[in-house]
């Protein structure tokens, strides 16, 4: 019986959510970290428990260190550890620079970045005195190549896979690895502000010529959270469809 436990942020809906069902089918107990979806965080956490797994949910702004801080304390009261940190709570803008309003730039940084940074302070700290941990951070092709009218999008992404780097030489000797997912256009409810034109033009640039769907994603953060990823940190994994060729 797998007794791990994952902490996923933003895990209520989209990417998150894929990935809780995924790890909670594979024997992982599981905390869905959420903000503002309450009712589809309940309802997922109600979901898998009907379903014989086991799974709470809890409510934290991961861009406020006290809640970040109080989301890391109930989970360890509840399950005793954290074994695995998927940093997936992100937010998205999509405007020229010169349009971009000051609150919307500083919700972006602070949820992205200064939001993976809270969870993983508080997180690695428990994690370096097990001497074990795996850590998985969203990234995105855009914090890679950039992307025209998502510059801060892009700039908060580009800044996870450096954190990402830095902290698997900070964390190596601890025996925590820090890996990061950068994917290309994913089937979400992001995916909605585009209208069915722009979705066919951006289908036809991806090689594979389809989105990729949320469980693909989650498929890979389940290989990187397992003993056969072990020996892989500080990388930057592209599942994109070729999109970014």
């Amino acid at each position: 019986m797998n007794s791990k436990v994952v902490l996923i942020t933003g895990a209520s809906n989209g990417i998150g959510k894929a990935m809780a069902i995924l790890f909670a089918q594979n024997g992982y107990r599981v905390v869905i970290g959420y903000n503002n979806s309450n009712k589809s965080a309940q309802e997922l956490a109600n979901s898998l428990c009907q379903n014989g797994h086991t799974a709470i949910c809890v409510k934290a702004d991961i861009s406020k260190d006290d809640q970040v801080n109080a989301l890391v304390q109930e989970t360890i009261s509840t399950f005793g550890h954290i074994d695995v940190l998927i940093n997936n709570a992100g937010v998205c803008s999509y405007n020229l620079l010169i349009d971009e309003d000051i609150q919307t730039i500083n919700k972006t940084i602070s949820t992205n970045l200064v939001g993976t940074i809270n969870c993983t302070k508080y997180v690695c700290k428990h994690m370096m005195q097990n001497k074990y941990g795996k850590i998985i951070n969203m990234s995105s092709v855009w914090g890679l190549y950039g992307a025209s009218n998502e510059s801060i999008y892009s700039a908060s992404k580009g800044g996870i896979i450096a954190f990402t780097k830095a902290m698997a030489k900070e964390l190596s000797y601890s025996g925590i690895t820090v890996n990061c997912i950068a994917p290309g256009i994913v089937d979400t409810n992001m995916m909605s502000k585009f209208s069915p034109e722009e979705l066919s033009q951006l289908k036809s640039e991806i090689p594979l010529g389809r989105f990729a769907n949320p469980d693909e994603i989650a498929q890979l953060a389940l290989f990187l959270a397992s003993d056969n990823a072990n020996y892989i940190t500080g990388q930057t994994i592209q599942i994109d469809g070729g999109f970014a060729l």
